[in-house]
């Protein structure tokens, strides 16, 4: 009898959207974590309340992986959880890369990364937030953004991010992203 080869299993994270915020779409993150396990997903992590996963599965794409985990998340929640999937080595990579590194800290400053379900089209110009906040730069599938709070709240990012690239984005800080990848 031949023993079959194990397959390989690649490493990526989860980004779900708008769930656990202001009381709705709560998704905790222990039932998260069984269900994905349950469906065969390997080596599965959450982080923080706010729906980032991590997790193994053979390769594929990330488009085929974020049907499927959304459809999944859709019949056992009941309600459509919006899921943006990348490989774990390419968020290593934007770490590494660091696109804040010039960027002064202080403590009213946010990093802030998007993640887009598709090619980043539109131009920094269309998005207006006066000089509270700042779009670095765009590349691929991400936008690099930068908050200072001593000037206006992030929701005004956010909902300028939203009406520019469509609600098919999901942003996470800087320091989430660092935690994601330790």
């Amino acid at each position: 009898m031949t023993k079959k080869k194990p397959k390989a299993l690649t490493a990526f994270v989860a980004l779900l959207r708008g769930i656990n915020v202001g009381g709705h779409h709560k998704v905790p993150m222990p039932e998260l974590k069984g269900l994905l396990e349950k469906n065969g997903y390997s080596h599965v992590r959450t982080l923080l309340n706010s729906g980032n996963v991590l997790f193994e599965e053979e390769d594929q794409k990330e488009a085929q992986l974020e049907k499927k985990i959304s459809l999944l998340l859709e019949n056992h929640f009941g309600f459509p959880i919006p899921v943006l999937i990348r490989r774990r080595s390419d968020i290593a990579k934007v770490i590494e890369d660091n696109p804040f590194a010039h960027i002064p800290m202080h403590k009213d400053i946010r990093r802030y990364v998007t993640f887009i379900r598709g090619p980043v089209e539109v131009e920094h110009a269309s998005i207006e937030g006066g000089d509270s906040f700042q779009i670095l730069q765009k590349k691929d599938r991400m936008v690099f953004s930068v908050l200072d709070v001593s000037k206006t709240q992030s929701t005004d990012l956010m909902k300028a991010l939203d009406k520019t690239y469509t609600k098919d984005i999901t942003t996470r800080n800087w320091n989430t992203l660092l935690k994601l990848i330790k």
